[in-house]
Parts: structure tokens; sequence; C-alpha cells
């Protein structure tokens, strides 16, 4: 063979690979095209929890447990207003217990109150607690005056 006729089977090897990169390509396009058209099929309740943020899936699960059946119809009607795009932003623990109770279900939230004490979190109730003690020890032990 000569020069030419390398060079030549070279360029259609090139060109030849250039196509069947070009054929992979349309054929995953056509693939995310057809996937696109088929509707997801999502439960009410992952269609809400993909737009809970912070503490709303905590508040979601309190209510599914002290109200189910009234949670799901909530649930429900949520999924359609984020589906139809009314509802865009991120639902957080207090906005949805805000719904919850706008609605009337009062939805019970465990809570506690934390302070900083010695560069520590401490609950509101132990602070108390710790705060009484000392006193009493002060008002009960030595007296610095006598």
């Amino acid at each position: 063979m000569s020069e030419e006729d390398k060079e030549l089977e070279l360029l259609k090897a090139k060109r030849l690979l250039e196509m069947q990169k070009n054929i992979s390509q349309k054929q995953k396009i056509e693939e995310l095209k057809a996937k696109k058209q088929q509707p997801e099929t999502h439960s009410p309740r992952e269609i809400v929890v993909k737009q809970l943020g912070y503490r709303g899936l905590e508040v979601l699960e309190n209510a599914e447990a002290q109200f189910p059946a009234e949670t799901s119809m909530v649930i429900a009607k949520l999924a359609e207003l984020i589906q139809s795009g009314e509802v865009t932003e991120i639902i957080d623990g207090g906005k949805l217990l805000a719904l919850f109770r706008s609605v009337g279900i009062r939805v019970k939230v465990q809570t506690t109150i934390k302070v900083e004490q010695d560069g520590k979190l401490v609950s509101w109730s132990d602070k108390l607690k710790g705060d009484s003690n000392t006193s009493n020890q002060n008002d009960i032990g030595e007296n610095p005056g006598l």
C-alpha cells in the first residue's frame, strides 16, 4: 500500500468514528426526550417531602402520627399546588405547622429551649435548676459578712 492509501484509510476510520459518536449522541438525546415525555409518578407525600425545608419532615411525621386521615388530605392538596406551580418556595417546619393550624389541625411538636452556659448549650429547665441550686447554696452556705 502506498502512503496515500494509508492516509485515506486513516481518514475513513476517523470519519467512521465521528459518525458513530454522532449516532450514539442522537440516541441518548432521544432517550432523554422519551423519559421527559413519560410522566413521573410520585406519590403526593414524596412531592411534598421534596419541597420541605428545615424541620419540615419532623412536623409532617408528627402530623401523620397524630392526625393520619386529615394529614393525608392536606398532603394531597399541597402536592397538587406544588405540581401546578402555585407553591414554589421551600416549606420549613414553621410554615407547615402554621398551615396545619390554619386548617384546624393542632399538631403537637416536641420543643426545647436551650441557652448557652459556660460555652455549652443547656436546656432552659437545667439552667433554672442549676441557678436555683447555686442561689440556695449561697443563701444557706457560709455567711462571708460575719
